[in-house]
């Protein structure tokens, strides 16, 4: 099972590095693995199954309407800005999109500005 978290928070770092965002650290959030950005966690691994991101309450109903296999909540999450994803009906692709939402979504402004105006 740690193995699989491991796996997965590797698949994470690989994701973020890939899309160039900048200033990520490597945390932990509620004692799992995460990642974040100006000290606020933006994405972390919950379980062996389980991602949990950051994202605005629109966005999150849409993708939960849009995806219900691969986006879900629990009570736990339900009106906070945060969505568990599950990790192995996720491709890559769509992951490293929603990575890069998640950081925007939590990253300061002026870093947020900088990292668009690159892209």
């Amino acid at each position: 099972m740690a193995g699989d978290v491991d796996a997965i928070f590797e698949r994470l770092k690989r994701l973020t590095a890939e899309a160039g965002l900048p200033d990520v650290e490597e945390s932990t959030s509620y004692g799992n693995p995460a990642l974040k950005v100006g000290g606020k966690s933006f994405v972390a691994v919950k379980n062996a199954e389980t991602i949990v991101i950051s994202i605005s309450l629109d966005d999150k109903d849409h993708l939960l309407e849009m995806a219900p296999d691969v986006y879900f909540q629990t009570d736990h999450y339900v009106g906070w800005p945060h969505l568990p994803v599950r990790a192995a009906m996720i491709g890559d692709a769509e992951l490293r999109l929603r990575l890069i939402g998640a950081w925007l979504f939590r990253v300061p402004k002026k870093l947020a500005a900088r990292y668009q105006a690159r892209s």
